[in-house]
C-alpha cells in the first residue's frame, strides 16, 4: 500500500497509456506498442532512470504487453476470416528466427541504439501513414526466399524496438497487393509471435542495470506490464466501436503528426 502511495502518480500515468494504447489500437490499427515504448521512455527518464536503461525496461515491458491484447485481437479477426494461417505456416519459422536474434541483441546492445532505431522506424511509419500510396508497388508477394527475408526482418526489428507485427507488417503486405483487411488480422497473429519468445527472453535472460525502474525482473517491469495490459485489452474494443463513429482517417493523420514528432524527439536524444 505504501508502493502505491508513493508512487500513485506513475501507476496513474502508466493506466493511462494502457487506456489510450488499446483505443488507438481499436482505433486506427496501430499496434499499441508504437505508443507505449515512447510513453514508457519518457515516463522512466521523469522518475530518474537513465535514458538506456529505460528505452530497455520500455521495449521489453511493450512487448510483455502486446502478448494478451494479440490474443484477443486474433480470435476478433479470425472470426470474420481475416487471418491468414497459410501465410503464417511460410513466415512462422523466419518470425521465430528474428526475433531470436533481435531479443539476443536487446540484452546486450546500449540502450541509445534502440532508442536511435525506434525513433527511425516511428517516424518512418508516420510518414507512410501521412503519405502512403494506396496502390501496391508490387503485383504479389515474392517468392519463398523473398518471404524469408521479409518475416525474419519483422521478426528482427520489432523485437528490437517493443512493437507488435502491424507497423511493419502491414506495409509490407499492402505494398505486395495483399488485401488490407486480412494484413491486418494477420499482423495480429505475427504480433503474438514476436511478443511472446522476445518478451519472455528479455524477462529470463536479460540483466536489470542498476537504475531500472521498481518491479523489473530481467528487463521487464511487471508493474508498467500490470498496470497496462487490462486496461489496453479492455478499450481496444472502445477503440474498435469509435471507429464507426468518428473520421479515422482523419485521426491516423493526426497520430501520425505527433508519431513523428514523437520519433525526432527521440532522435533528437541520441544524436542532438
Amino acid at each position: 500500500m505504501s508502493f502505491i502511495m508513493e508512487n500513485y502518480s506513475m501507476i496513474l500515468a502508466m493506466m493511462a497509456t494502457g487506456v489510450v494504447g488499446g483505443i488507438l489500437a481499436g482505433l486506427l490499427g496501430v499496434g499499441g506498442g508504437i505508443v507505449i515504448v515512447p510513453v514508457l521512455f519518457f515516463l522512466y527518464q521523469g522518475l530518474g532512470v537513465s535514458a538506456d536503461t529505460a528505452m530497455l525496461v520500455a521495449t521489453a515491458t511493450s512487448l510483455a504487453t502486446i502478448i494478451p491484447t494479440s490474443i484477443s485481437s486474433i480470435r476478433a479477426h479470425k472470426a470474420k476470416g481475416n487471418v491468414d494461417f497459410d501465410l503464417l505456416k511460410r513466415w512462422g519459422f523466419f518470425i521465430f528466427l528474428g526475433v531470436m536474434l533481435g531479443s539476443f541483441v536487446v540484452t546486450r546492445v546500449d540502450g541509445q541504439w534502440l532508442t536511435l532505431l525506434f525513433g527511425i522506424i516511428a517516424t518512418l511509419s508516420a510518414l507512410n501513414m501521412l503519405l502512403g500510396k494506396k496502390d501496391s508497388m508490387f503485383k504479389s508477394l515474392p517468392g519463398s526466399a523473398g518471404q524469408g527475408v521479409m518475416a525474419t526482418c519483422v521478426g528482427f526489428f520489432s523485437s528490437m524496438v517493443g512493437i507488435g507485427g502491424g507497423t511493419l507488417t502491414v506495409p509490407m503486405l499492402t505494398f505486395c497487393n495483399y488485401p488490407a483487411h486480412r494484413a491486418v488480422g494477420t499482423a495480429a497473429a505475427v504480433g503474438l509471435i514476436i511478443s511472446l519468445p522476445a518478451a519472455l527472453t528479455m524477462l529470463i535472460f536479460g540483466q536489470s542495470p542498476i537504475d531500472s525502474p521498481y518491479g523489473t525482473v530481467g528487463l521487464v517491469n511487471l508493474i508498467g506490464a500490470a498496470c497496462i495490459i487490462p486496461l489496453t485489452v479492455l478499450f481496444a474494443p472502445v477503440g474498435a466501436a469509435l471507429a464507426h463513429r468518428l473520421d479515422a482517417a482523419k485521426l491516423k493523420k493526426v497520430f501520425a503528426v505527433v508519431l513523428i514528432f514523437t520519433g525526432i524527439k527521440m532522435l533528437y536524444q541520441v544524436l542532438g
